[in-house]
């Protein structure tokens, strides 16, 4: 129960309503304000109760955001007045979503919170898109990285040349400004041109788009495609799977472009 003087902290997926969970429902149906980013889908929000407070609270890059520490503020406060506040975040909250500093300026101003998980778009966005984040014949990790930091710039604190040669498939948000760098880095310290990559656009919405490139042309197509964040960047051999996964498409008709893209064969159950 969301009781008053509370903050959730709450993920609500990656924009189709139907992947939140029902605790996000749950609070929905509870809470006296609601405290929501940019990229929560304006359906959800239709679920509220009744004569609920709503509140923006979203952050988009290079146009005029609310700074950090006054959501953490406005947070507290709110359930120093007593409401049941839900702060509600896109994807999972504590997955690039800001959410443990909210919810550590929460605690240290004596505020009793809860965090509810959201899926996040780096797995569901690239399911949406008929890619699996793992599969056996291609990688045994995955890492999920952030395309810029504090300056807007590619992150300079990651070690380009490590994930390069350390992850098989590499998940990237907020990384569509930067892709030029992010590419460059990667081929400096020894990925193929050729690697595969897609770049997945409104993840998991009706308006979503798949862009089906190379790590070497990643930046030029995308430069020309028309296609603007938020989008997920998905480098590594299990975006081929699209060629056979794109459900989708198949629902509307499509018929699998390669029923076998990576060339491994038949497999047996085990």
């Amino acid at each position: 129960m969301l009781l008053p003087g509370w903050v959730w902290l709450v993920g609500a997926g990656p924009g189709d309503p139907g992947l939140m969970t029902l605790h996000a429902l749950n609070a929905l149906g509870q809470a006296d304000v609601i405290v929501y980013d940019a990229l929560v889908d304006s359906r959800i929000l239709d679920w509220a109760r009744p004569g609920v407070e709503v509140e923006y609270a979203g952050k988009r890059g290079g146009k005029p955001s609310p700074k950090q520490r006054d959501i953490s503020l406005r947070l507290v406060e709110l359930a120093r007045e007593g409401k049941r506040v839900l702060r509600l975040k896109g994807g999972d909250p504590f997955i690039f979503g800001r959410g443990g500093e909210e919810a550590q300026a929460l605690v240290q101003a004596g505020i009793p919170i809860r965090i509810v998980p959201g899926i996040t778009a780096g797995v569901a966005g690239l399911a949406y898109a008929g890619i699996p984040a793992t599969h056996r014949d291609v990688n045994q990790a995955v890492t999920f990285f952030t395309g810029h930091d504090q300056t807007g710039d590619a992150p300079g604190a990651l070690d380009w040349a490590a994930l390069a040669k350390s992850s098989p498939v590499l998940i990237g948000y907020m990384a569509i400004k930067t892709l030029p760098s992010i590419s460059a880095s990667l081929i400096a310290a020894g990925r193929s041109v050729d690697e595969p990559v897609a770049i997945i656009m409104d993840a998991t919405l009706p308006t979503m788009q798949v862009l089906e490139t190379t790590l070497g042309r990643a930046a030029e197509d995308l430069a020309v495609s028309g296609l603007e964040p938020p989008a997920i960047l998905c480098i590594g051999r299990v975006a081929l799977m699209r060629q056979a996964l794109d459900w989708i498409g198949q629902m509307a008709g499509e018929a699998p472009r390669n029923l076998d893209p990576l060339g491994s064969g038949e497999r047996d159950a085990g």
